[in-house]
């Protein structure tokens, strides 16, 4: 039985000599011969050649194994009254296989880990510095500045390996994206520094508006206080002036009474002719009294006149001081709006901009996933914004 083993290879195994192979101990020849054929040579991992080799070892592993368990399980099932001993050695056989196939395989295994693991590096590398130009929330200009000299400092050198051009183009884009977004970030940020400027001006030109109708106002009441402390004073002039004449009046009323009455003492005859004389001099009195009384109401009309006249042009003045706050409070209103109006269409155009760039965005992933390279589908997006292929337009 043992000579018969020695003649028979995978390739011979069939149902025929199954009882012959399927014992304890038979199926060794197979694993050595295996083993032998697949550890007799060692393959160069540095070349393609040899790593397909490798894997071809790996793969004669796997079709042996199957070319005795087959067999095997069939026979198996024939033998129902050896089911341990067949189930045994076919599991021992199996395993030993597997772990036969493992080692073969694993100095591939364990190349093909540290490349990929050297690709990833460089990858997560050129990533980094796309990711330079990725801003969660709008950057001020002196941050773009930093994180430039940040990239200026990465270095591209035989390092990157076979990913050198691309980490160089990738630097260089990023590079150009960020002083793009720097040169946007200065202006924007001088436009508003020249807003805050004007609105200060505009402030300080209110404040010395304010200021100078302040003194203005000062000088306004003072110059009515002078006039109505003169008027008082006229006014009081007259009154005494009048007060006294009323006196005088009084005491020449009296004296010609006494007149009167010493002469009526003295002749009692002539009295019808001085009462006579005496009404033709009160008469002469009232006359003269009434008169005195007109010229103070003219006096007085004519100074209700002059105080009504005076309080008109005090109102006129006023309302032209009214008319001249609103128009300065108008002319402030307007420079506001047209600071805000500037600050609308800043904020407009940064909206436009970020909108344009998430609808770009959107058409390169397409066209990246349509089979173009990343360098390809900028290009088309840029001729087509651009409006350089007819026909052919993007709709933002």
């Amino acid at each position: 039985m043992s000579a018969q083993q020695q003649v028979i290879t995978i390739d011979d195994i069939s149902a025929d000599n199954a009882p012959a192979i399927y014992v304890a101990g038979g199926l060794g020849q197979f694993f050595e011969a295996v083993k032998a054929e697949v550890t007799g040579e060692v393959p160069d991992l540095k070349t393609a050649k040899g790593r397909a080799r490798i894997a071809s070892l790996a793969a004669t592993v796997s079709k042996s194994k199957t070319a005795v368990e087959k067999p095997g399980r069939d026979y198996l099932k024939r033998l129902k009254e050896m089911p341990k001993v067949v189930e045994a050695e076919l599991r021992e056989f199996v395993t030993k296989m597997d772990s036969l196939r493992d080692a073969t395989r694993q100095p591939l295994t364990d190349w093909e880990a540290a490349e990929q693991a050297r690709k990833d590096k460089h990858v997560d590398g050129i990533q980094a510095i796309k990711d330079l130009a990725v801003f969660e929330a709008t950057p001020t200009a002196a941050q773009v500045a930093d994180i430039i000299a940040q990239l200026e400092l990465v270095e591209i050198s035989d390092t990157w390996e076979e990913f050198l051009a691309e980490a160089a183009q990738v630097k260089d884009q990023t590079l150009a994206k960020l002083r793009a977004l720097l040169a946007e970030r200065t202006q924007y940020e001088a436009e508003q520094a020249e807003l805050i400027r004007l609105r200060a001006e505009a402030e300080a030109q209110a404040q010395r508006e304010r200021d100078a109708q302040i003194v203005r106002e000062a000088e306004e009441r003072a110059r009515r206080e002078a006039e109505q402390r003169a008027q008082a004073e006229r006014d009081a002039a007259a009154k005494r002036e009048a007060e006294a004449k009323a006196a005088a009046d009084r005491r020449e009323l009296e004296l010609k009474l006494a007149a009167e009455q010493s002469e009526r003492a003295a002749a009692q005859a002539a009295r019808e002719k001085i009462e006579a004389e005496q009404r033709a001099a009160q008469q002469k009195i009232d006359d003269e009294r009434r008169h005195q009384q007109v010229l103070e109401q003219a006096e007085a009309d004519r100074a209700g006149a002059v105080r009504l006249a005076e309080q008109e042009r005090i109102d006129s003045e006023r309302r032209q001081a009214e008319a001249a706050e609103r128009a300065r409070l108008a002319e402030i209103a307007r420079a506001n709006a047209a600071a805000d109006e500037i600050n609308r269409q800043a904020v407009a155009r940064e909206a436009d901009k970020a909108h344009k760039a998430k609808i770009n965005r959107a058409a390169l992933d397409a066209f990246i996933a349509g089979g173009m390279t990343e360098e390809c589908a900028k290009q088309a997006i840029t001729l087509i914004a651009q409006r350089k292929i007819p026909a052919i337009a993007i709709t933002y």
